[in-house]
């Protein structure tokens, strides 16, 4: 007997929160997402690529797009996991990683992921979480840019690179010892 996939109950959100290596390689293992592509949202040119977006002049921030089921993960949970994994007080910057590609964003694509957003931060806020505000914006998404092929599963792929075991590795033993119920 197969299992039955309501697609009715997939949606998509979009992600900036740093380097998309770390957003996307914690998201891949979380259940109930479908998919984790890296790729580039929220500039003002007509193409996006790591070169350009790495030069800081299209505006674009890294992203990860991701496409979810509803009826196995909420978007609030999704949104719980995306402050846990970055710094939302950090303005265009991520740690070591410096520039407006590594803002804090959620690029909502509809009004009710906005509402939710935008509740969860005044939330986080008032709870006063971190000792900085919150600095993380919420746009209505745009065109998304897929990353080229190497950043897609970059972390998987290339666990042993220098970045990826300083960086990624600690955070996603962090987020896995955190969100242990949630991974697939």
């Amino acid at each position: 007997m197969t299992e039955q996939v309501n697609e009715k109950s997939y949606q998509k959100t979009t992600l900036a929160g740093g380097c998309f290596w770390c957003i996307e390689s914690a998201f891949n293992c979380v259940n109930g997402i479908i998919s984790a592509t890296s790729g580039y949202m929220g500039g003002q040119s007509d193409n996006a690529s790591y070169k350009q977006v790495c030069a800081g002049d299209t505006g674009h921030a890294e992203v990860v797009q991701l496409q979810f089921d509803s009826q196995v993960i909420s978007y609030r949970e999704i949104l719980e996991i995306f402050f846990s994994l970055h710094n939302p007080t950090q303005l265009n910057r991520q740690g070591n990683d410096i520039g407006s590609q590594y803002r804090s964003e959620i690029f909502t694509h509809d009004a009710q992921q906005e509402e939710l957003a935008l509740q969860i931060i005044a939330e986080i806020s008032q709870e006063q979480l971190f000792d900085d505000p919150i600095v993380t914006k919420v746009s209505s998404a745009v065109i998304f840019y897929c990353g080229e092929d190497y950043h897609q599963e970059y972390f998987k792929n290339n666990s042993e690179n220098q970045y990826c075991q300083a960086v990624v590795s600690p955070k996603l033993a962090k987020f896995r010892k955190t969100f242990v119920a949630k991974l697939k």
